[in-house]
């Protein structure tokens, strides 16, 4: 299936040549202030993130209130039931418009995963934002997909936990409901995720679905993010805090400000130097070239004496004739005298 170059979101291109486009999940890292949602909004875009990204939901819409084993939580949660989890994690609905607004004044997108059909409806009413995303967890809420999908806008759809096939079915699902463009993420649905647990070499083989691909990394590591794009990854998703110090429930995997901004300084780097797939000298070794070797006169040549390994030498630097002459011009003579130190030329020579 032929891969789809680039998309366009809010004016930035994404996919093909540009830089990866960076964004920071904030999840329920805002503490339920919404001060705070502002200063990590604000925090993200001067870490160099491009978006930031919001979850909406209520715990209704997520589970129901009972509070039994199986709906106990996992990971840094497990002291809690995932009702009360998400009750007191969730970013409230009233907060959306004014947070859109801000987001625009500071000349950031602001996007949000919704987790219902009727969050969808929510998001397009007060945000309408440029691009969705589905989170791993809701890959196979089939009729999630369907909704969203039938919006027409692009999707980014995470794929932690899925396999092959229910990766297909969900991109089957956005297409055939009408979903323009799909960017599917890598990635590892554990909090924090063990570095050495990624298979970065399957990014490969999601870019068979025709879809750009990206990473999301819940690893406290930036070598991960390093290693998927050198394979391509497009989109880059990092939570986000202030501080790992604080009670913010996603806090133990996300990056703090200083860390997200150098891994966004370093990725960008690492791109630029991934340059093309095309064989040549960069500007820096243009200038190095002159210190390539050639031939040069090493002892006074007469005018009609024959060039030999006494009085030619192939040596630094290269304004001389090339050394895949050396056999030729050896044992010609020379059509003028040659004074030391003089780079051989064609001109120089008998034939």
């Amino acid at each position: 299936m032929a891969l789809k170059t680039c998309i366009n979101i809010d004016g930035r291109e994404i996919g093909g040549r540009n830089c990866p486009y960076f964004v920071a999940e904030i999840s329920g890292n805002h503490q339920q202030c919404i001060e705070q949602a502002r200063a990590l909004i604000k925090s993200a875009k001067e870490s160099g993130a491009d978006a930031v990204k919001l979850q909406t939901y209520t715990a209704d819409t997520l589970t129901l209130p009972i509070r039994e084993e199986p709906f106990k939580a996992k990971g840094p949660w497990e002291d809690s039931y995932l009702y009360d989890l998400y009750q007191s994690s969730y970013t409230p609905w009233e907060w959306h418009e004014d947070l859109v607004d801000y987001a625009k004044k500071i000349g950031i997108t602001l996007f949000s995963t919704p987790f219902d059909e009727t969050s969808v409806d929510f998001l397009e009413k007060v945000m309408n934002p440029p691009i969705y995303k589905i989170a791993s967890f809701e890959i196979n809420h089939i009729p999630l997909l369907k909704k969203v999908g039938a919006i027409k806008k692009p999707v980014i759809l995470s794929t932690g936990l899925a396999s092959y096939d229910e990766i297909a079915e969900a991109v089957q699902a956005l297409k055939d409901s009408g979903c323009p463009n799909i960017i599917l993420l890598k990635c590892i649905s554990a909090y924090p995720a063990d570095p050495n647990d990624f298979n970065l070499r399957s990014i490969e083989c999601l870019k068979t679905f025709g879809c750009l691909v990206g990473l999301s990394d819940h690893s406290l590591s930036s070598s991960i993010v390093m290693g998927a794009i050198g394979m391509g990854a497009c989109m880059i998703e990092k939570h986000f805090v202030l501080s790992r110090k604080s009670a913010a429930v996603d806090g133990s995997f996300s990056l703090e400000p200083q860390e997200f901004k150098q891994m966004v300084e370093e990725a960008k780097t690492l791109y630029r130097g991934l340059g093309s797939p095309i064989i040549r000298t960069s500007k820096q070794e243009e200038l190095q070239k002159r210190f390539r070797r050639s031939i040069y006169i090493s002892k006074p040549i007469k005018k009609g004496e024959k060039f030999t390994t006494q009085n030619i030498k192939i040596i630094r630097p290269c304004y001389g004739l090339h050394p895949r002459y050396w056999e030729e011009i050896l044992g010609r003579k020379a059509k003028k005298d040659l004074d030391f130190g003089h780079p051989l030329s064609l001109d120089d020579v008998a034939f």
